[in-house]
């Protein structure tokens, strides 16, 4: 049991749906026909006959069948969309088959489906019926002693055969409409890109509100609370000076860890997303990035129009990773940052005088450097943006990034 495209098994059909899909199929497909090829067909017709052997006086004649031959073409343009919606619902009805829609550009495919249902239809009824008509008809001569009882044997061979033929019929039929009245496939492998497009984009878009979340309540809740802690303990610390000093000693190492541990909360809110970002651009927070890098970086920012929230997350984060990389792996004693827009697209460009041989592996073997820039590529990738790394032996490192503006 085969399954369809469209999730319905096609023993799920009865034989008497597959049956009056076949005999629909002449009327409609005679319907199809004369609106998209008889109608241009027989109007050139008219007027070629007209120009040949009309006589003089009948000019009007010929000049409507002319005029109507030229017109035909754009007649049975409104005609098309109109049958195949006729055809779909035909499908539906008795198949159970839903054919997608096509996009206007597959207009011509469903025109010549029109002109080819006359001849499935014609053959398809025309096969159906007679296997049916048969075993009626033999059954009635028989009766009437108009044939030798012998040839009964025949009727149970024509009525299963009916079924078999219907069958054959829906099939073949089924296909050639969703060839050509349906997307081509790569008409459906651009409408997937498409949905699995704007997918990803909803994805980044809601990665990176979650963060923005995380972000605001940590520092509107954990934050605040060791700050009031801190406060706390660096009030006690400095009044309570007559306390035993195994006491002093706990509320000082206290003191210190809460001390510790809200600068670190604080470097982590940073990095979630840090709010000069979204309130001042690139170019303020990238400062900031560069202000506490423990070696000497260049910022170069030229962004006069600012790009979508989540580009410019990404953009951050991608040179914030790569400072931390060229701090701990590079061996660098200077670093450069380039940040422009060009037209819909951000460059970034970091540079470094570090020793070079970085990779984009997502491994590396025991005892080496890593670098984490494949991390880097992929949310570059994530956005429909690319990622260059240069990085001979001997350095100096170049990572070039590309983003469009508006993702």
């Amino acid at each position: 049991m085969a399954r369809r495209r469209d999730g319905v098994y096609l023993d799920d059909v009865t034989s008497t749906k597959r049956t009056v899909h076949a005999l629909t199929g002449l009327p409609v497909g005679v319907l199809s026909f004369a609106l998209t090829a008889g109608l241009p067909i027989g109007l050139g017709y008219c007027a070629v006959w007209s120009l040949i052997y009309a006589s003089p006086d009948a000019w009007a004649l010929t000049a409507t069948f002319v005029v109507l031959t030229v017109l035909a073409p754009v007649l049975v343009v409104p005609a098309v969309p109109r049958l195949t919606a006729l055809q779909r619902r035909r499908f539906r009805a008795f198949l159970g088959v839903e054919i997608l829609p096509a996009p206007p550009r597959g207009r011509w495919r469903q025109l010549a489906y029109h002109v080819l249902a006359l001849f499935i239809g014609t053959i398809g009824a025309t096969a159906t019926a007679a296997c049916w008509l048969a075993g009626v008809g033999l059954g009635a001569a028989i009766v009437l002693g108009k044939i030798n009882p012998a040839l009964g044997l025949l009727i149970p061979a024509t009525l299963l055969a009916a079924p078999w033929v219907a069958r054959a019929v829906a099939q073949v039929d089924t296909a050639a409409a969703r060839s050509l009245l349906g997307p081509s496939r790569s008409e459906q492998l651009s409408v997937r890109i498409d949905v699995l497009s704007r997918t990803r984009a909803d994805i980044v878009a809601a990665t990176d509100a979650e963060r923005r979340r995380i972000e605001r309540d940590l520092h509107d809740g954990a934050q605040q609370r060791l700050v009031s802690l801190a406060m706390n303990l660096g009030m006690a610390r400095a009044n309570l000076t007559d306390t035993p000093e195994p006491a002093r000693q706990a509320i000082e190492a206290a003191h210190e860890e809460a001390t510790q541990a809200l600068a670190e909360l604080r470097e982590f809110v940073r990095g979630l997303h840090p709010a000069v970002l979204n309130d001042r651009g690139l170019d303020a927070a990238l400062s900031g990035i560069v202000a506490r890098a423990p070696l000497p970086v260049r910022l170069n920012v030229a962004v006069p129009a600012r790009c979508s929230p989540v580009i410019e997350a990404i953009a951050y984060f991608i040179v914030a990773e790569a400072l931390t990389n060229i701090a701990k792996h590079a061996r660098a004693d200077r670093a450069e940052i380039t940040v422009e827009r060009v037209a819909d697209r951000l460059h970034v460009v970091i540079t470094d005088d570090g020793r070079g041989g970085a990779t984009l592996g997502t491994h590396r073997p025991p005892g080496s450097d890593g670098t984490g820039l494949h991390g880097l590529a992929q949310r570059a990738a994530s956005v429909d943006g690319t990622f260059a790394l240069h990085s001979p032996a001997g350095g100096p490192t170049r990572i070039t990034v590309e983003l469009p503006c508006a993702s």
